[in-house]
Formats: structure tokens, sequence, C-alpha cells
């Protein structure tokens, strides 16, 4: 199935841009702010909280990160504006990690504070094992300077993440805990597919000890089950953490989660990068590039896919 994968991943550069967009419509809410605004309302009105990214990676000039910046503080008047139930994610390197992390703060804390002139909040998006130390010096600066509406992301695929759970204790910080999707050496990260899911569930049980509020980030049942046996073993009101997974991604479970009476939020990407995005997303996870391939397939030929 391997084969099969890396097979898929290696023709998606040469799949033209409308078919592309078709697999990746699903999963992105459109080009502009008014169709995350349109697809935050739905979200809403089934009773699930959103996070809104700009597309918008590896921005290679001050110039650029400005205007991610701007769209941020857009996107945090229309949630103020139209009364969302939203918060923002913010990758670093949109806003200007890969050119000076002192750029970046800058950055980060212009939009922190604009999120909570308007009583919201903003998430710190963690990317490749390269940026780890950078963002988590970043998320603590932030927290320093007064900025407690923000939060941070760890991955149960890092080897080291429960040493920055310990790490981040004193702050009581709130994170997303995912899986982690970027391809890393073995060195750094656990390879195995049921090492990951143990080292979720371990790293679940010290964020919650240690006082976090943890956005349960995941689509894995076995990993949503777990979360929910810690979160009730512990006793957690609805308010004390939440799920959160991706737009157009097993919405039955999602909807499964509200359904419970958990909260539950969803990751909204959208801007004019979607095609960049949408290639990146797919060749770092193969896996996920099949299962998009099945279940488009499936779409447009009747019995032609079968996504698991």
């Amino acid at each position: 199935m391997a084969l099969i994968d890396q097979a898929i991943v290696r023709v998606l550069p040469a799949v033209p841009k409308p078919v592309v967009r078709r697999i990746s419509s699903r999963y992105i809410a459109g080009a502009t702010l008014a169709d995350a605004v349109d697809t935050v309302w739905e979200l809403n009105a089934a009773g699930k909280l959103a996070t809104v990214d700009v597309l918008g990676e590896e921005i290679a000039s001050e110039r650029g990160a400005a205007e991610i910046v701007r769209a941020y503080r857009d996107a945090l008047r229309a949630i103020e504006d139209e009364r969302l139930g939203a918060n923002v994610s913010v990758k670093p390197t949109a806003v200007g990690l890969g050119l000076d992390a002192a750029l970046c703060l800058r950055n980060l804390e212009t939009i922190a504070a604009d999120a909570a002139a308007r009583g919201t909040f903003v998430r710190i998006d963690m990317e490749d094992s390269s940026t780890t130390d950078e963002t988590l010096a970043i998320y603590r600066r932030l927290r320093q300077l007064g900025h407690d509406n923000v939060g941070v992301v760890l991955q149960a695929c890092l080897r080291r993440t429960q040493g920055d759970v310990r790490a981040l204790a004193d702050l009581k910080p709130n994170v997303r805990l995912c899986k982690g999707i970027y391809v890393e050496p073995p060195e750094i990260a656990f390879q195995d597919f049921e090492e990951v899911r143990a080292n979720f569930v371990e790293t679940l049980e010290l964020l919650l000890d240690s006082g976090a509020y943890v956005g349960i980030a995941t689509h894995d049942d076995f990993l949503l089950a777990e979360g929910k046996r810690l979160v009730d073993e512990r006793a957690l009101g609805r308010e004390e953490y939440e799920f959160q997974m991706l737009l157009g991604v097993r919405e039955d479970r999602a909807d499964a989660v509200v359904a419970e009476g958990r909260r539950l939020r969803v990751y909204v990407p959208y801007g004019e990068d979607w095609y960049e995005y949408s290639l990146r997303r797919l060749q770092e996870n193969p896996r996920v590039a099949r299962h998009i391939a099945a279940g488009t397939l499936g779409r447009l030929v009747p019995g032609g896919g079968r996504a698991a």
C-alpha cells in the first residue's frame, strides 16, 4: 500500500488545478474570508466551534508576513462582527519565523493583542521539527508578556513531546494535541502507528494532570475513546477541554461528539494559497492522499472508492 501512496503523491503536481480544487474543496472553506465566514456559520448552526486559518506558510518577505497579519486582523474583526463561535490558528512561518524570530514574535503579538481586544483566542500552530524550539520559545515569551489568550500545539509523533509538556507546565498552557503529519527522521519521531497512539494517550494524561486545557485533535476512533475516558475519569466539565477535527474529515464522528454534549472545534482553512496548501498536505502524508483519492473517486464514480 505504501507504494501506491507514494505513486499518488508523485503524480499530484501533474494533476490539473480544477481536479485538485475538486479534491480539496471539501477540506478548505474557499479562497476568501467570506467563504470562511459562511463555513463557520454552518458549523456553529450544527453546534460546532471553529478555528480559522489563513492559508500561507514559509512567507519569504516582511511584506508578505504583514499581509498575513492584516488578513488575520480582518478575520478577527469578522468573528467579532458576525458573533461567530470561532478563534484563529496561525502558522509561525506565515508571519515571519523563517525570516527572523523577532519579527515573528512582533507579528504574533499584534494578532494576540487584537484578538484579546475582541475577546477571542489565538492558537500558534506547530510545523515541522526544525521550528519546534523557536515556536515554543515564542509561545513562552508571549505568555510572559501577558498574552494569556494564546495557545500552542504539540505533536504526539515527536519523541520530545512529553518533555515539552513538563517544561510548559508552569504556564498551565492551552494545548492542541495532535498526532502530527510531518515526515520526520526516526531519531526524533516515532515511526510506528501504535507507538504514536501510545504517546498521544500518555501525553494527554500528562497535560490533563498538569491542569492544561487540551484540544484533543484526532479522528482516530481509538484516541477519541481514550480521550473521552480520560476526561470523564477526571470529571472534567464541558468548558474544561474540547475535541478538535479537520473540516470535511470524518464528519460523522464530529456529529457524534456534539451529540454527546461535548465541545468540538473544526479547523477551517481558507485563502488564495489553497493549491499549494493542498499539495503540501497531501505530499506530507501519502496515506491521506490515498484516502482522499479514494473518496473523490467514490463521489465521481458510484462504487469507485472506499475511503477508510
